[in-house]
């Protein structure tokens, strides 16, 4: 345990900076901190990441999580309310509500033992704008406080992308946006992508790539907005999604 205790994230305040034109106040560092304290706490028992190391942590869970919003901190002035579908340990959720304590987040994930372990987190971190949801994105669809009740949608290591407009875009408000975080990206993958999006009421907003400021990994984030209602329809049930194209 003594190893877990003296493992100090590094303040990366100029590359914060540079990057994300942001960096974290003494509050936020702190937040930063102690997540990263109870993840790998957590991980002995739950088998939460393989990323444990300050660096790694830094760059793969809290740099990565925010270089996805961090776009539209300077054209987004109102709270955003947000849902972070399959958050798994709380990523990108928590560092986003630990950033931006003005947005609302909803953390949801089917798997009950992760969630419950999220709710520990919550009061340690002190965060009063998030909350828990255990279900499936198939399923909250049915319940009217979700449905078409989110500006924004932010799916990370979840699907394939035409499943993740799946899952996103029945849950936005109209002008809502949905925001996937990926590996590489191709145009033909961009082509594929597009009549799906299409048919659940969206438009390919734009595409970011990026390079990490540590190990220089090539990342996408894809932005999707919701011009039009969802069909009602979608998403589909359960094991539909990924076995049959839209």
């Amino acid at each position: 345990m003594s190893e877990l205790k003296t493992s100090l994230l590094p303040e990366m305040t100029d590359v914060w900076q540079q990057t994300l034109s942001w960096q974290p106040d003494t509050v936020g560092q702190l937040q930063f901190q102690c997540l990263y304290d109870l993840i790998l706490a957590g991980n002995q028992r739950l088998n939460l990441t393989r990323i444990t190391t300050p660096e790694e942590f830094w760059e793969k869970h809290l740099w990565d999580s925010l270089r996805g919003v961090a776009p539209l901190w300077q054209s987004v002035t109102s709270p955003q309310r947000a849902i972070d579908i399959g958050t798994g340990a709380g990523f990108p959720g928590l560092p986003i509500a630990i950033a931006r304590p003005d947005w609302h987040i909803t953390l949801l994930d089917s798997t009950r033992k992760k969630i419950a372990f999220i709710e520990t987190l919550l009061p340690q971190l002190k965060l009063e704008n998030a909350v828990t949801l255990v279900g499936r994105a198939e399923e909250i669809k049915r319940i009217s406080q979700h449905r078409r009740s989110y500006d924004l949608a932010l799916l990370r290591a979840v699907a394939p992308a035409s499943i993740c407009a799946e899952y996103a875009l029945p849950l936005l408000k109209k002008e809502g946006l949905a925001i996937l975080y990926r590996g590489q990206w191709t145009d033909e993958e961009t082509d594929a992508l597009q009549p799906v999006v299409k048919k659940l009421g969206g438009v390919i907003e734009s595409i970011e790539e990026f390079t990490t400021p540590i190990s220089n990994s090539q990342r996408t984030c894809l932005y999707l907005r919701k011009v039009l209602t969802t069909p009602a329809g979608f998403p589909r049930a359960a094991g539909i999604p990924p076995q049959t194209q839209l």
